[in-house]
């Protein structure tokens, strides 16, 4: 072996990579899709679902919040996972424990199975979503191609989410258990497609076992305390325990973080103002998108007596404009930076929620079809630029951990914004008193985070 080829270049052309970007970048915008699309389209189904299985507001924020539970508290493990077996092998796991339990859903005889089943989608998303980007980070090493990659990949699951109200109230006409049959075509198409994508680089990585359960116990903990308080009330003895287990579990996390030889998120990867920025407008962005489209779910069917149907293509508006103008996104990125999407979404998204607020009770269902679009075209213009955001503030080797991160505080983002509005709605005697409260609160989030955007000032084109 001669010098050369014993040179770190040499290693690195011969480390595994994917044989063809394009399949790389295919089956992320598919898992994207699957996972994305699961976290709306279940919204407009869930008066079916109460009306065949049972249950009460809380079953229903359950049905939502398992989901995305499971996905926040499980993504680092996930990513940690990836990184030891390598971004393909566990890529496709977790693609066939998704398309599996969508099938288990569909088939749930009862309240408590259909939750269940949820819980462990949520597990099966956790493991796609830190993956597929991990794919694209090794398909493509060029900044600039591999921004545009990340805006097609987050243009496939903004365009799922907001056609998951459409799609399942469509869906639901018919038999509410279909919409998770969506995800069995979905999922081997994908699953056929990895077979073209060569095999991902491993890097052996010990797990974080104590800041894992930290995690999932503190954060099941939180949504239990905020969704069953909300019906209960709060200073039931079972919700004081659920916060102090939540507050013991977070004081275990940080210091597993801080003191562990292996922490599930280094703590050096917070010390970018970037990666902050990002990660906390990714988290309030969340909270306001999910929040509005299950609040929204229930608002017409249960106030205004839609049907599915027409709940779904309330929706449409939104939708339709998500999808028109998520392809410009990399345009005004490439041109502008990534600052002037960010900041202008997070505005937008601002107007909306408080048009929401402060329409009549009185205003047509049209009326708050058309509020709604700039809640569902501002967030879809923060997703692909804080994604790059984050990515590009980070080392190549901490992509997956990073990406996981971010995917981790964005389903945080989603439950914890579901669970709240629907305890805020609980406790008030007026569904309109409550929506109108939860959405302000969320609009003067937004708008911190929005000021706080303001500060990037050296952010790249």
């Amino acid at each position: 072996m001669t010098e050369t080829d014993a040179s770190p270049a040499a290693a690195a052309s011969r480390a595994p990579r994917p044989a063809h970007p394009g399949a790389a970048l295919g089956v992320a915008m598919l898992g994207f899709f699957v996972v994305a699309l699961d976290s709306q389209v279940v919204n407009v189904a869930l008066p079916s679902i109460r009306t065949d299985l049972g249950g009460g507001l809380a079953g229903l924020q359950w049905i939502v919040t398992g989901y995305t539970l499971m996905f926040s508290a499980l993504i680092l493990f996930a990513g940690t996972f990836a990184e030891r077996l390598g971004a393909k092998r566990a890529y496709g796991a977790g693609m066939i424990l998704f398309v599996l339990a969508s099938a288990a859903c569909g088939l749930a005889p009862s309240l408590g199975v259909l939750i269940g089943a949820r819980f462990v989608q949520g597990l099966g998303a956790a493991m796609i979503t830190p993956t597929a980007l991990a794919l694209i980070r090794e398909a493509y090493e060029d900044a600039g191609q591999r921004a545009r990659a990340i805006a097609y990949w987050a243009m496939g699951g903004s365009i799922a989410a907001a056609a998951g109200p459409i799609v399942g109230g469509a869906l639901t006409q018919v038999n509410w258990r279909i919409i998770f049959d969506l995800n069995l075509p979905v999922g081997i198409l994908a699953l056929l497609i990895l077979a073209r994508v060569g095999t991902s680089p491993r890097h052996p990585r010990p797990f974080d076992w104590t800041g894992q359960i930290a995690a999932v116990t503190g954060l099941a903990a939180l949504t239990y305390a905020i969704i069953e308080g909300g019906n209960t009330g709060y200073g039931q003895p079972t919700i004081l325990a659920a916060f102090a287990v939540f507050v013991i579990a977070v004081i275990v996390f940080l210091l597993a973080q801080r003191r562990g030889d292996h922490p599930m998120v280094p703590p050096d990867l917070f010390r970018s103002t970037p990666v902050i920025v990002a990660l906390a407008a990714a988290f309030i962005g969340m909270v306001g998108f999910y929040g509005v489209v299950f609040v929204q779910s229930l608002y017409f069917q249960q106030l205004r007596g839609q049907s599915p149907l027409v709940s779904g293509l309330l929706f449409l508006p939104m939708t339709a404009c998500v999808a028109a103008l998520s392809p410009l996104v990399p345009r005004v990125t490439a041109r502008f930076g990534l600052r002037v999407p960010i900041v202008g979404g997070q505005a937008l998204m601002v107007v909306g929620l408080l048009a929401l607020a402060g329409m009549p009770a009185s205003a047509p269902s049209w009326v708050v079809a058309l509020l709604m679009i700039p809640v569902g075209v501002g967030g879809a213009l923060t997703v692909p630029p804080l994604t790059s955001l984050l990515i590009d503030s980070v080392p190549a080797s901490r992509a997956g951990t990073a990406s996981g991160v971010l995917n981790m505080v964005r389903q945080m983002g989603g439950s914890l914004g579901v669970a709240a509005v629907g305890a805020v709605i609980a406790g008030q005697a007026s569904f309109v008193t409550g929506l109108r409260i939860s959405v302000i609160a969320i609009a003067v989030l937004v708008a911190i985070t929005t000021l706080w955007s303001l500060a990037l000032r050296h952010v790249p084109h």
